[in-house]
């Protein structure tokens, strides 16, 4: 007697890249983004590269493993985003608007432990300015 095994192989499709990042709520003032968390040296390299759509409200948080200077670039990132860079604290210290596909450098102009990504303009539509607090970080 014969036994016939039989391989399904079952093809999802995966979110334009996400699937290794976990996913976090933050929240400043009344907005809520769901972001997805790269607190790892493989997922900050990555980040939001060759992705093609973000949510409205969708981002990224950067998380690094101290406070430093930190310095963002667009490297093989196809959409347009805003940064806003922030302490220890959850207090945004700046935000910088970055183009697609360039390796110019936008840096927190101090100590920052994060960094979140947002598409362009997201911060500037809502008027949310250095100095407001990020809740729901991760520690």
């Amino acid at each position: 007697m014969r036994t016939l095994l039989l391989l399904v192989v079952l093809v999802l499709p995966i979110a334009s890249g996400a699937q290794d990042f976990p996913r976090i709520s933050v929240s400043i003032g009344v907005h809520l983004v769901q972001a997805e968390l790269a607190a790892t040296q493989e997922t900050r390299t990555r980040g939001l590269m060759f992705r093609e759509k973000l949510g409205q409200n969708e981002g990224m948080v950067f998380r690094f493993p101290a406070p430093r200077q930190v310095c963002m670039w667009m490297k093989n990132t196809l959409i347009p985003l805003s940064v806003a860079f922030i302490g220890d604290d959850g207090r945004i210290i700046n935000i910088e608007d970055m183009r697609p596909q360039t390796t110019d450098e936008h840096c927190s102009q101090q100590v920052a432990r994060y960094a979140l990504e947002m598409r362009q303009g997201w911060f500037k539509q809502r008027n949310i300015k250095a100095g407001e607090l990020v809740s729901g970080l991760p520690k």
